[in-house]
């Protein structure tokens, strides 16, 4: 058992002060200072006390959109590579997250798919991989991104069929799905999310896909219609529906002046910071690879060749400080994008992304720069500045 003292607890709606967390694998208690030293003499004299210091008490982040990290990508489909990534993001406070594939050959991505389902079995020291999120290969060339024109293929759920149970998002672009058979299908055999992502639908398009069984849209406005006065567009349909929204804030992908436009438009409890991260995740600058295709990382943002930038190389602990430093909102409200709210999206909100009692102790503690100091998973230590 072990307790976190003199620490700043973030909860969904609120902070709570004089307050101390006591977990094991689950989170135990929230006693406040007054009653823990007898809660103490009751419970375990052996409690592993963990001082805080005045700093931020949050539930773990989930980042539900990360390809890679540490040198390492989600699709060199090794054991080594997700072992990588897992220890590098838990310093960001990362205590679980979804490897994302990207648009290559099906045997490529089988092959990703196949080692991610291995690591999910092993025990780590890092943060927990919960699934898959499945980035394409389903999307339309026209706003391909940083992915390989070749590689692109219609949506088909025989592909998707056998991984079912490690699979948690697909992202696709919904008019290439003929009658929308793919999302119904998947909609009907499973409780993946299915993600509208590099795409050229219309509006009209994409709330006919909502309706159909879209739920959430990824990297909103990267990558998809933007919205106009007489095509509103994928970005139009995000604003006009109840769907969730990923959001890299890395301030690159997109302007800070937009946080508070979609702030007032899409509740706070509808947005998700993710990080996009690519291989070289973590690294300040140089010569990178995705998907076989040479990357450039300089001055924070990483670009292919010819411009086109090519996921990131944010970290998640610092979308959280970026969403806070240009927008009116509270702390616990923006924390909830990095914790709860990826939480529900992937069905996971009634164990992770909340410092309630019961809920797996996954937890990460920092400064009001959102620098982290420990990283906590399971109960676990797995990180210590």
């Amino acid at each position: 058992m072990k307790a976190i003292i003199n620490g700043k607890l973030i909860m969904k709606d609120r902070i709570i002060y004089d307050s101390v967390i006591v977990f094991d694998l689950k989170i135990v208690a929230i006693i406040d200072n007054e009653n823990f030293h007898q809660y103490k003499e009751k419970c375990c004299d052996d409690l592993k006390i963990i001082d805080a210091k005045g700093s931020f008490v949050s539930p773990g982040l989930i980042d539900i959109h990360i390809h890679g990290g540490g040198g390492y990508d989600t699709m060199d489909a090794s054991q080594e590579a997700l072992k990588t990534i897992g220890n590098t993001i838990v310093a960001n406070g990362v205590t679980g997250y979804l490897p994302t594939t990207m648009t290559m050959d099906t045997t490529s991505i089988y092959k990703a798919l196949d080692a991610v389902r291995e690591a999910m079995k092993i025990e780590t020291t890092g943060a927990k991989i919960l699934g898959v999120h499945m980035e394409g290969p389903f999307i339309n060339e026209k706003y391909k991104g940083a992915q390989k024109a070749d590689n692109i293929i219609k949506p088909d759920y025989d592909i998707i069929k056998d991984y079912l149970d490690i699979i948690k998002i697909i992202t696709l672009a919904p008019e290439k799905d003929t009658h929308h058979n793919f999302i119904k299908k998947v909609k009907a055999n499973s409780k993946i999310t299915l993600s509208v992502g590099h795409s050229d639908a219309s509006f009209e398009e994409t709330m006919n896909a909502i309706d159909d069984g879209i739920s959430h849209a990824t990297h909103t406005f990267n990558a998809m219609t933007p919205l106009n006065h007489r095509k509103p567009g994928i970005v139009g349909a995000i604003f006009s529906s109840n769907i969730t929204c990923e959001l890299i804030a890395d301030l690159i992908h997109v302007h800070p002046g937009i946080f508070n436009i979609l702030i007032n438009t899409v509740h706070t409890d509808r947005m998700v910071l993710i990080t996009d991260s690519m291989r070289a995740g973590c690294i300040k600058s140089g010569v990178s690879e995705l998907g076989g295709q040479k990357v450039i990382v300089k001055n924070g943002a990483a670009r292919l060749e010819d411009g086109t930038l090519a996921g990131s190389v944010l970290t998640l602990n610092k979308a959280v400080l970026n969403m806070l430093r240009n927008s009116d909102l509270e702390i616990y409200d923006v924390v909830a994008m990095a914790t709860l709210n990826p939480a529900k999206v992937i069905n996971m909100d009634n164990e992770k992304g909340s410092l309630e009692l019961g809920y797996d102790a996954d937890i990460a503690i920092f400064n009001d720069d959102i620098d982290v100091s420990f990283t906590i998973i399971d109960g676990k230590i797995v990180y210590e500045a």
